[in-house]
């Protein structure tokens, strides 16, 4: 391909893991026979001439992960559904590429990059700046959402079509378009290297970008290693507490029928008496005992017992013996 503007050229022939690349067109240029947009060549240059400014958006991607579980013809069919869904929505064109996993890569990383033009097909080149590209303000009047709001619709509508795909097709894997917070998923979100940075890399070639996020990575490591060291003192000082709290319940409830055994046993003994009161119910104890000890003593030798009374003459009784307590 070749750059208009500056003359450069740029040869993607040998590049490699590319399985499919087409170019989408709104259903509506293809009404209008709208066809000059499907030459790779010319629909970019053609974005490049459109923007004046030179910190203007040329063009919009997406990336998206392509469910392993489906084929190669699966896959280019949801794609191309996605795309021709974004080509009618915004009136824009579509390049998209299928791509195979990486060499070096995960095996099951089928993915494939979309890009669009920020302005409408017309019939003799882009017009009028897409919907998406519009400022807040321009939304605002319009009474559309957010440019955010509008970027979650569409990770929404991907999910929805790639989940309907493995349903029809009998499969039980599923994918959210949510973030992991979102989700309630307590992990970290893997960090992408991007082409430039994973080829010098995959050449052996440090980069000061690779360094840095091995560098972040690995202090996420620790700091996950940390705070999963945290949660196990938490459940080990959690399972101490129960341990703790059912001994104190035991404990508890043993006084508990202690206490009750000893209402119990006031209960029985009536109400409380006084100092006097029981110095009175002593002695009367001890009266009684001793004219059970008395009467013992006459049914075992009646005789002496009977001589002895004689001898208590008049005047001369003998005093009963002094009880104090």
């Amino acid at each position: 391909m070749e750059d208009h503007t500056t003359g450069q050229v740029f040869d993607y022939t040998r590049k490699s893991g590319v399985e499919h690349a087409e170019i989408i067109l709104p259903l509506d240029a293809a009404k209008r026979d709208i066809n000059w947009a499907r030459d790779r060549q010319q629909l970019w240059n053609a974005a490049e001439f459109a923007e004046k400014r030179k910190d203007a958006r040329v063009a919009r991607e997406y990336e998206v992960a392509l469910p392993q579980e489906l084929t190669w013809a699966q896959r280019l069919e949801l794609t191309r559904t996605f795309s021709q869904e974004i080509a009618n929505r915004y009136g824009c064109a579509v390049d998209f590429a299928l791509h195979e996993p990486h060499r070096q890569g995960d095996e099951r990383n089928f993915h494939a990059h979309i890009l669009t033009t920020t302005r409408q097909i017309e019939a003799t080149g882009l017009g009028a700046k897409t919907s998406i590209e519009w400022s807040e303000t321009d939304r605002a009047k319009r009474g559309l959402g957010s440019g955010k709001e509008e970027i979650a619709e569409i990770r929404e509508r991907w999910a929805v079509l790639a989940n309907g795909k493995l349903q029809t097709l009998g499969h039980e894997a599923r994918i959210d378009h949510r973030s992991l917070e979102a989700q309630g998923i307590e992990l970290e979100p893997t960090v992408h290297l991007g082409p430039a940075v994973s080829g010098m890399e995959r050449r052996g070639i440090a980069t000061e970008v690779g360094e840095r996020i091995k560098a972040e990575v690995q202090a996420r490591l620790e700091l996950a290693a940390e705070i999963g060291r945290l949660q196990r003192e938490i459940e080990q000082v959690n399972r101490s507490i129960i341990e703790l709290s059912t001994d104190i319940r035991a404990a508890l409830a043993t006084r508990n029928t202690g206490l009750s055994q000893w209402a119990a046993m006031r209960a029985e003994a009536g109400p409380k008496q006084t100092i006097e009161q029981r110095r009175e119910a002593a002695r009367e104890h001890w009266l009684e005992y001793r004219e059970q000890q008395a009467g013992k003593g006459m049914d075992e030798g009646q005789e002496e017992a009977t001589e002895a009374i004689p001898s208590r003459q008049k005047g001369h009784d003998i005093p009963d013996d002094d009880f104090s307590l």
